[in-house]
């Protein structure tokens, strides 16, 4: 998603793309036998819908420097707390991806810059953190003179370096499926064998289709230095179901009781920011449900949607999710970036 001027691991796969296995009722296919993922995903879906009721949560969320976090991805820090990487739009212009570190998810300390000042305007980023300890950080890059949008990769040895902003391996993707434009990535899995300079990172993203609307890719990074992606218009499908006619833009993915689904973001008229809607996506059946969010002033739009499982504050299991909510479809005081989370 691409807001006003806003540009806009839990779960490894190897497949560059995960077929349909079933189909359910109000789904993208023929009604069939009731998939095993079903009430896992309605469990989820109803965690999503239940801003009201979550554990905890906080509306047009900053961090303590000031920074909107817009598009923020949030991970358990291994060493106590949370880490979150987000971005927001500098006084020159330009997108800047930041580092913030938290003991509560709701309020949010800035540690650095990550990338924007010296690579040119970058938004949209995610985080990961491999099994060695490392992290691997990815965007939507724009050339410092705008346009030329592409993914980007940054790879962290570990934490001092994250916090450091120290950059051990570093790739750009070539546009593959677009001309004009290829972005929002969020990370499905790192494997490493036994390292960085050894490893296959799967990855989600937009491509512009026909430089008109975004469509899905996945893609594989290996070895950090070979790009190879594909369409996948099964998962455009999902929510062409639903009557989506603008962009279907960004993702997440999470592991919840044993299944992998996901959130994604559907803008129901091009050009509408009030249009965007957000759905859940059944990896194992290639279905997506809608969804009615329901806030405490009651807005109507949600786009940009993270998922994450990890620890609540308090110990217990818990789901966390992050939504922009456009002006033009937000209730008073609850335009900007949500986070909340639910435990279980």
């Amino acid at each position: 998603m691409r807001p006003a001027r806003l540009l806009l691991v839990a779960f490894a796969v190897s497949a560059l793309s995960l077929p349909a296995l079933s189909a359910t009722a109000g789904s993208t296919g023929p009604v069939g036998p009731t998939a095993v993922s079903d009430p896992a995903r309605a469990e989820l879906r109803g965690i999503v819908e239940d801003v009201v009721g979550a554990t905890g949560k906080r509306y047009n969320t900053k961090d303590d420097a000031g920074h909107v976090m817009d598009t923020v991805k949030t991970i358990q820090d291994t060493t106590g707390g949370y880490l979150a990487v987000s971005h927001h739009l500098a006084s020159d212009g330009h997108f800047r991806v930041n580092l913030a570190t938290s003991t509560d998810l709701l309020n949010w300390h800035w540690v650095r810059e990550l990338a924007g000042s010296n690579t040119g305007p970058a938004s949209q980023p995610t985080i990961a953190q491999a099994s060695n300890g490392g992290f691997v950080l990815a965007w939507e890059q724009e050339q410092p003179g705008g346009g030329n949008n592409h993914l980007a990769f940054r790879y962290f040895a570990n934490r001092a370096d994250l916090l450091a902003g120290r950059v051990t391996r570093s790739f750009d993707a070539p546009r593959r499926l677009s001309s004009c434009a290829e972005g929002t990535p969020n990370i499905y899995g790192i494997t490493l064998s036994p390292d960085i300079e050894h490893s296959t990172i799967e990855i989600g993203g937009h491509y512009w289709w026909n430089c008109d609307r975004d469509r899905q890719q996945r893609g594989r990074l290996t070895n950090f230095n070979s790009w190879t992606t594909a369409a996948q218009p099964t998962f455009d499908n999902a929510l062409l179901h639903w009557g989506v006619g603008g962009n279907i833009g960004d993702r997440d993915q999470v592991g919840f009781r044993g299944y992998s689904f996901g959130l994604i973001e559907g803008q129901y008229t091009k050009g509408d920011f009030g249009s965007w809607r957000t759905f859940v996506y059944d990896y194992q059946t290639g279905n997506a449900d809608r969804t009615t969010i329901r806030t405490n002033s009651g807005s109507t739009a949600f786009a940009n949607p993270t998922v994450t499982a990890l620890r609540a504050p308090n110990g217990q299991p818990a789901v966390l999710v992050t939504l922009f909510i456009p002006s033009e479809g937000a209730g008073p005081g609850e335009a900007g970036v949500l986070i909340y989370y639910k435990t279980y």
